[in-house]
């Protein structure tokens, strides 16, 4: 197959959804879908869906940035005092910038409290970034950031690929998944994986085949 016939490689990431998550009487929380679709071989699920908050982007980024110190990663959000969870805007605000992280084609300025140009890396297209396991459990499980840890350290019965596609087994399947596995592509994405890997879900509540992390008080 010559170049010009080669499948361009994509990711397609979308941060929506952002759902009030109740703690107990007295605190709350905001969650966002992050909705994942690409042909990357970098990824062992072609599709999925997940649900974070805003302090796992926080432990994402830490961890990423101490594992590629010469890399300069875009900046989240900032976290304020003034944010309000029942404000649309200010939602919709954070929702833009954790998107702006993920895709990286903007540098977000905290003073600014907006995205300026600049010169940084793209998280789902730098070949070191995405060697690093905890950027896809992050994104393809719901695994709490010490469950993560603990998977990548070897400290956990299942693997990096066990929890990704157990958590996939968990969810109804995508309508495009479905047909590239009737096309024969099923050895990549595989659903079948053994209850006795022990790899336990989440017992966070589901939303849109994604399920809600485990909750706190900081939005």
């Amino acid at each position: 197959m010559t170049p010009k016939h080669e499948k361009q490689e994509f990711v397609t990431v979308l941060v929506r959804d952002p759902r009030t998550q109740k703690e107990d009487s007295w605190h709350s929380y905001i969650d966002y879908e992050i909705f994942i679709h690409t042909n990357s071989m970098c990824f062992t699920r072609k599709t999925s869906c997940v649900r974070r908050r805003f302090r796992e982007f926080v432990w994402l980024r830490q961890r990423l940035q101490s594992n590629a110190v010469l890399i300069q990663l875009p900046e989240l959000p900032s976290k304020t005092p003034f944010f309000n969870m029942n404000n649309p805007h200010h939602v919709d605000h954070r929702r833009q910038g954790l998107q702006e992280f993920l895709e990286n084609r903007k540098k977000w300025d905290s003073s600014l409290c907006g995205p300026v140009k600049g010169d940084v890396c793209r998280i789902l297209q730098d070949a070191l970034l995405l060697s690093d396991s905890r950027l896809h459990l992050f994104l393809q499980t719901q695994l709490s950031p010490e469950d993560m840890e603990a998977c990548v350290s070897g400290q956990t019965k299942y693997s990096v690929a066990d929890a990704i596609h157990e958590f996939a087994s968990l969810n109804r399947r995508f309508p495009i998944e479905d047909e590239e596995r009737k096309k024969g592509k099923n050895d990549a994405d595989s659903d079948s994986e053994s209850s006795s890997s022990g790899l336990r879900p989440s017992d966070d509540s589901i939303s849109c085949g994604c399920k809600a992390s485990p909750a706190s008080e900081e939005s």
